[in-house]
């Protein structure tokens, strides 16, 4: 989808009506009970009726969630504010099943079965691990599961680790190529100054640009001192994110029962709109942004059918050149050497020469499995002026 289409598009709940995949990061202060410290399950009863809403109406849904530190301090009595980096690995380990637990009785009613994914940092940013969540979480929604993402802090370090799940849901939304990210928070929005202080505080309802003016006004409007750690400042850097990815962002209220119908119903939230759409956003990330590290020669009749919009299939290719893994971009030139478009590929440089110019059917004899096309046509960027043969 992409950024103000149509002037429903710049409305929070035309955006959630439109968005095919949507990804939302649920924060510890809307999922911890203030006074018991446990899960609120009436919270999360309420937000799988939303998400129910949502499947119903073919969406998919991914939730970015926080709460295993804080349940596992519970679990565990540690009962002081500051911990060291041990403690809060030791507290995410005891927190995560419970955590888990929550959502699976929250989403039972529905018979949608909530499924964990710990990731790194590494996980969205080290192309081959990257590609491998991509394929674990899609298969999960293919198979009408519920992924429930959160940082692995058990074995993350400080200095590898996200330090908040704005951003983490941001490359989450990213990597599956989410049209919508939803940021719950402890406020409505954005707005031109922190309400709580100034009177004349105005509400932004949409955003269309990320300028320094816009992300002044995020210094004031930060989270309270609840069991969180991300405030407004966060939540327009992970916007930003996303909104390079061609992924809109929805910031709202997220202690209101129910807060993605809220958003349906028209109650107040900022949209931050989306620069591209997501398929141009991860074309130009493969065609600008990847050193290519090895090169695919194809015959001419493989260079038309990818300027057809088609896969690279093995039996097109005619040479190898370079060591690369599966994940890394590669160059693909024609047979006079003109460079026909660049790609992510499915194999390594070792699988694709004993493949090379084999027919579909006869790679997983070859190999013993199969990735599919070489190259497929969702992980290729074509340059301007294609092998035409």
């Amino acid at each position: 989808m992409a950024a103000a289409d149509t002037p429903a598009a710049r409305t929070p709940a035309g955006c959630l009506a439109a968005a095919r995949r949507v990804v939302v990061k649920v924060g510890s202060s809307l999922l911890i009970d203030g006074e018991t410290g446990a899960a609120d399950r009436a919270w999360l009863t309420s937000f799988a009726a939303d998400a129910a809403m949502l499947r119903e109406r073919g969406q998919q849904l991914l939730v970015v969630s926080s709460g295993a530190v804080a349940l596992g301090r519970r679990r565990l009595n540690l009962t002081r504010r500051a911990l060291t980096l041990a403690e809060k690995q030791a507290a995410a380990a005891a927190g995560q099943s419970l955590l888990m637990r929550a959502w699976e009785e929250a989403f039972e009613p529905h018979g949608v079965p909530a499924a964990q994914v710990l990731l790194t940092r590494d996980d969205t940013e080290v192309r081959r691990r990257w590609l491998n969540a991509r394929a674990t979480t899609e298969t999960l929604l293919a198979l009408g599961a519920l992924p429930v993402v959160n940082e692995n802090d058990t074995v993350v370090t400080e200095e590898i680790r996200y330090g908040d799940n704005d951003r983490l849901a941001a490359r989450v939304a990213q990597m599956i190529g989410a049209d919508l990210l939803i940021l719950l928070s402890d406020i409505d929005g954005l707005y031109t100054a922190d309400p709580r202080r100034d009177p004349t505080a105005r509400h932004l309802d949409y955003v269309a640009s990320l300028t320094p003016e816009i992300e002044a006004m995020a210094g004031g409007a930060n989270a309270g001192a609840g069991v969180g750690t991300g405030g407004m400042a966060t939540k327009l850097a992970a916007a930003r994110i996303a909104q390079g990815a061609g992924c809109a962002t929805v910031i709202t209220l997220g202690s209101r029962p129910s807060p993605l119908a809220a958003i349906a119903a028209g109650e107040a939230a900022t949209l931050v709109g989306a620069a591209t759409s997501v398929a141009a956003a991860y074309k130009n990330w493969i065609a600008g942004s990847l050193a290519p590290a090895g090169k695919l020669k194809v015959d001419a009749g493989a260079a038309t059918a990818l300027g057809q919009g088609k896969s690279l299939l093995a039996a097109g290719v005619k040479a190898i050149e370079g060591r690369f893994d599966k994940g890394d971009a590669v160059l693909i030139v024609g047979p006079d050497g003109r460079e026909v478009g660049r790609g992510l590929t499915r194999y390594d440089a070792q699988d694709a020469a004993r493949i090379a110019g084999l027919r579909s059917d006869a790679i997983e004899p070859a190999l013993g499995y199969t990735a599919g096309p070489m190259v497929h046509a969702d992980d290729l960027a074509l340059s301007s002026r294609p092998e035409s043969g």
